[in-house]
């Protein structure tokens, strides 16, 4: 089975550089690394499409999308895990949502994505049954992220549920992306995601 993620090494000929210039990348935080216990590094699989995507230039989500209906096509969703991507920079909340999944949901394959370029590679790669998209991200902010996966047929089968902090009046330069979109504010993400969570899910309501 391949390994979810990279050597140095293997990264420096995907990408057509010097050892030296991926392991600058690394340290300048343009990819995400971490080390063995035996002291060699990976790095992280999903941050080296990130990085490809944005090389690639504005053309890239609709590339990405293209890529992903071929993979769609291929596979059956049967006896596939339900999954949830969590798209949302804040570790703090990260966290919440999956403390929430967890007591929730425990039969649910939780993922999560710390910017927007990163999810929108982990979307093509995991097809999740949800995804939990915070507005305000680096790389793609929400809204157009949002904006690009609703325009393609082959991400109907994702339901989108999006999180913010940001009150109405906030949303409003937002608003082209959230028509239609369940929204859960944040201040009320506990006692508010579980039901959003289980109309896009299709769950059953659990007794109190």
């Amino acid at each position: 089975m391949d390994s979810p993620d990279y050597s140095t090494m293997e990264v420096a000929r995907m990408l057509g550089l010097a050892v030296r210039s991926v392991q600058l990348m690394v340290d300048r935080g343009e990819l995400t690394a971490w080390k063995t216990p035996g002291g060699h590094r990976r790095i992280s699989r999903e941050s080296v499409e990130a990085w490809q995507l944005q090389r690639q230039g504005p053309g890239a989500l609709a590339r990405a999308a293209g890529r992903l209906q071929a993979t769609v096509a291929q596979e059956s969703s049967a006896g596939r895990p339900r999954r949830v991507l969590v798209i949302e920079d804040s570790v703090h909340y990260q966290n919440l949502i999956a403390m929430l999944l967890k007591q929730q949901f425990p039969d649910v394959e939780l993922h999560t994505a710390h910017d927007g370029i990163v999810g929108l590679a982990m979307v093509g790669q995991l097809q999740p049954e949800v995804l939990i998209v915070d507005i305000l991200l680096p790389g793609i902010d929400g809204a157009t992220l949002i904006t690009s996966l609703r325009s393609h047929v082959q991400f109907a089968h994702s339901r989108l549920v999006v999180v913010t902090s940001l009150d109405e009046d906030q949303r409003q330069p937002y608003a082209f992306a959230l028509a239609g979109v369940p929204l859960v504010h944040k201040p009320r993400l506990v006692l508010d995601l579980p039901q959003a969570l289980r109309e896009a899910l299709g769950a059953p309501e659990q007794a109190a």
